[in-house]
């Protein structure tokens, strides 16, 4: 039974790691982390990134401008930076040091041990860039709820709402902490090693093939 489910689980856990990793990336770079809709101009709609701020209008496409100073922004928004620079970083050296610990790729089989230790630190590496990455879209959507109800701003006054970037990252960091913890519950499986399985199936055939002679007149 492990012999079947554990490359399969290993191979889930990569893909689930590698989906999470690609939509941590596209999180990093994506504009949509703060929407804001004007009442006075229902037509535009600016959004705020890590990166740039842009307006999208409904007639003339949208336009992007990067943010001139990395001091200049928010206190969220800089560590976001880095916690994502970070996580992206985490996440792709998992996937080197995973892919090299999978049951079903051909190098090192004799050499079990290490490619469990590969698989452990590559699903230790997924948790730490998963976790790194729900935390910064954690703390983006926690400072524009209480912008959004800060009693001390003006009624007036617009809005930040949650972008789309937010959820993405979300998502992201729980497909990351997903696919690491499905490749360390294989390392806790037990293990059937190749030469095992060869000879069995050879011990299997021997017995059938001494029926077939017990049954012959």
């Amino acid at each position: 039974m492990a012999l079947v489910y554990q490359p399969v689980m290993q191979l889930s856990g990569i893909l689930v790691s590698l989906l999470g990793w690609v939509l941590s990336c596209l999180t990093t770079y994506l504009p949509q982390w703060k929407n804001l809709n004007l009442e006075l101009n229902e037509l535009e709609i600016w959004t705020m990134g890590l990166w740039q701020a842009c307006v999208v209008q409904e007639e003339g496409g949208m336009q992007c401008k990067d943010f001139d100073s990395f001091l200049a922004l928010p206190p969220e928004l800089r560590i976001s930076r880095i916690l994502m620079f970070f996580s992206n970083g985490s996440g792709l050296l998992g996937l080197l040091l995973s892919g090299f610990g999978l049951d079903c790729l051909k190098i090192g089989e004799r050499q079990q041990e290490q490619k469990k230790r590969l698989l452990l630190f590559g699903g230790m590496l997924f948790w730490i860039s998963g976790i790194t990455a729900i935390v910064p879209v954690s703390w983006v959507a926690h400072s524009t709820v209480q912008e959004f109800w800060d009693e001390n701003i003006p009624d007036i006054v617009p809005r930040w709402d949650f972008g789309e970037a937010l959820f993405v990252g979300w998502l992201a960091g729980f497909c990351l902490i997903l696919g690491g913890s499905l490749l360390n519950c294989t390392i806790c499986s037990t293990e059937v090693h190749p030469n095992s399985v060869h000879y069995a199936v050879a011990e299997q055939q021997d017995q059938c093939q001494r029926l077939e002679n017990e049954t012959r007149p």
